[in-house]
């Protein structure tokens, strides 16, 4: 069965949404996954930049500070695969452990401190040679500036991998580091022989028309 990887910002799994919005994700997962298998990568959000500036008021040190983020992601990771059935039960720790899951839908949070869920979902899709990754946000896709501060951002319908060096960095910033796609996932996407995007993960719609390699609205990462 051919897969997919999906890279869920966790700005998606906002707990003071209706629950709606999270049960026809859920369901558009379940669609999904009897076409391809489903690898669902779920990042912390809201929630996870909470506890971290917390922390760093009160002195944490980063590597703590990262490992609170990640918490959340598989807390969050838990809570989307609680809605589903044929899935894994156990959030794996690791993106081979969740390579090895026979299931039409996989779904993990993050690993370990030094990265995203984004490089994550990179690192898993390097291991199971998907047909598409998506990475799933709040807005449309990459811009020039940031849509939410600036009227006039320009959505890219392409963009390369050195430009979004140039607009995001090539290294790992810190805990709770809020860009489009960070350093490290860069780094592993150059290597992935898929289509990758970047999509409005609130327009379900789109959403499932990227997932099923139908025309869409976004942003396509270009490796070369």
């Amino acid at each position: 069965m051919q897969s997919v990887v999906l890279a869920l910002g966790g700005s998606l799994i906002d707990l003071e949404d209706d629950t709606g919005f999270l049960k026809n994700l859920v369901s558009l997962f379940q669609n999904v996954s009897k076409v391809y298998r489903l690898y669902v990568v779920v990042g912390g959000g809201k929630t996870a930049r909470k506890y971290i500036g917390f922390g760093r008021q009160l002195g944490v040190d980063e590597k703590r500070l990262d490992e609170l983020g990640i918490s959340v992601t598989r807390l969050n990771a838990l809570l989307v695969a609680s809605l589903m059935e044929e899935v894994n039960n156990v959030i794996p720790s690791t993106t081979s452990e969740a390579a090895a899951v026979d299931k039409p839908v996989v779904v993990m949070g993050g690993t370990t401190p030094g990265h995203s869920t984004d490089a994550v979902a990179a690192e898993l899709a390097a291991k199971v040679s998907p047909e598409r990754f998506v990475i799933a946000t709040d807005v449309d896709g990459v811009y020039d500036r940031d849509p939410k501060k600036h009227d006039d951002a320009k959505l890219f319908d392409e963009v390369t991998i050195e430009e979004l060096e140039r607009m995001c960095g090539s290294k790992w910033g810190k805990a709770g580091e809020n860009v489009v796609v960070d350093g490290p996932a860069l780094s592993i996407i150059k290597g992935l022989n898929c289509d990758v995007f970047v999509v409005n993960g609130r327009n379900l719609g789109n959403l499932e028309n990227t997932l099923y390699g139908k025309g869409f609205v976004g942003t396509k990462i270009k490796k070369k």
